[in-house]
């Protein structure tokens, strides 16, 4: 029963991104060709102009859109990884759901398009610090770790059968746990937006 639970969850999830099983099969044999490449670029700048949109706009209604963009990127980038579930997720979760919501609170507001100033930047100097020395401990990471070369790469494979898989098989209570501990804080959201009813 579990795995039929499984194998759905896993064609569900293929359904949305229909294009992951073509990728697997035209990428796995051409891993570095032009096209490839150059598409994985374009996800990659499209990320980092997004995020940097994000961080240093002025305005919060064009930071919350450049956050969409940031978004897309990160979910093509996890297609490129062949975590086609993640990807689904980003699209699903963060775009679907977060990011609406993001949008719907900041359009909602009541004389936004009014401030010339919605979005301020505090603590620049700080920030900047923060930034340039995680840069150079990442870029020091990736230039001392002893990555593990193969001869050709990997083919790309479809990872949301198995994911399912280990979530109603081995990893079920730790699944469940989580979803009980989301539950509890989305009743703690509720009853702390919530507004009193005071008594006439």
């Amino acid at each position: 029963m579990n795995r039929t639970l499984a194998m759905a969850l896993g064609a569900a999830l293929t359904l949305f991104l229909p294009g992951s099983a073509l990728a697997a099969k035209t990428v796995a044999g051409t891993p570095s060709s032009p096209v490839v490449v150059a598409v994985f670029w374009a996800l990659a700048l499209l990320t980092l102009a997004s995020g940097a949109g994000v961080a240093f706009s002025r305005n919060i209604v064009y930071a919350s859109f450049s956050l969409l963009g940031a978004f897309l990127g990160v979910a093509g980038l996890y297609v490129f990884l062949s975590a086609d579930f993640l990807a689904v997720a980003q699209v699903l979760i963060y775009i679907g759901g977060v990011l609406v919501l993001i949008l719907f609170a900041v359009m909602l507001t009541s004389r936004l398009q009014h401030v010339k100033l919605s979005n301020p930047a505090m603590g620049m100097l700080p920030a900047t610090l923060a930034t340039v020395a995680t840069t150079a401990l990442l870029v020091f990471v990736a230039l001392a770790a002893p990555w593990r070369r193969s001869g050709s790469p990997a083919p790309m494979r479809p990872t949301a059968e198995a994911l399912g898989d280990l979530f109603l098989t081995r990893y079920l209570l730790p699944f469940e746990i989580a979803s009980v501990v989301l539950l509890a804080a989305l009743i703690g959201a509720v009853v702390l937006a919530r507004k009193e009813i005071k008594p006439d």
